[in-house]
């Protein structure tokens, strides 16, 4: 929450599946990392949204959706970004999230399953899913 704003969030259900889950809005906050000056660096842009499950909350999926920025120099146009490495190698999970499905064998395969065909359905086309 250091570096991100929640921007929105969606409360989000699959009326054929009856599956509920949450969708958390995070972007990147305009605060250039340490060492770097906004005399010589601009927002350049966003980059692409990442989706990231996390811990379900009463029963529903959470999916946090995260917006990182990128800053331009503003003489040589080099692209500086943060490094954020909380998501587990190899993975959509949070680190943590990672590490406690490890101990509950199958937990991970069965959650997973379970929402990822909602979410990307959700992506396509939101008001599908309401």
């Amino acid at each position: 929450m250091e570096y991100f704003e929640i921007t929105d969030y969606q409360e989000l259900c699959s009326i054929q599946d009856k599956l509920e889950f949450i969708i958390v809005d995070f972007v990147e906050r305009n605060e250039l990392p340490n060492g770097f000056s906004f005399d010589e660096y601009e927002t350049k842009d966003f980059m692409s949204s990442k989706l990231i499950q996390d811990f379900p909350i009463r029963g529903k999926g959470v999916y946090l959706r995260v917006v990182k920025r990128r800053w331009r120099h503003k003489q040589t146009g080099t692209i500086i970004k943060r490094d954020y490495s909380f998501m587990a190698e190899g993975s959509k999970f949070t680190a943590e999230l990672s590490d406690f499905l490890k101990d509950a064998s199958g937990y991970a395969t069965r959650y997973h399953e379970q929402y990822s065909q909602l979410l990307s359905s959700e992506e396509q086309n939101p008001s599908k899913t309401l």
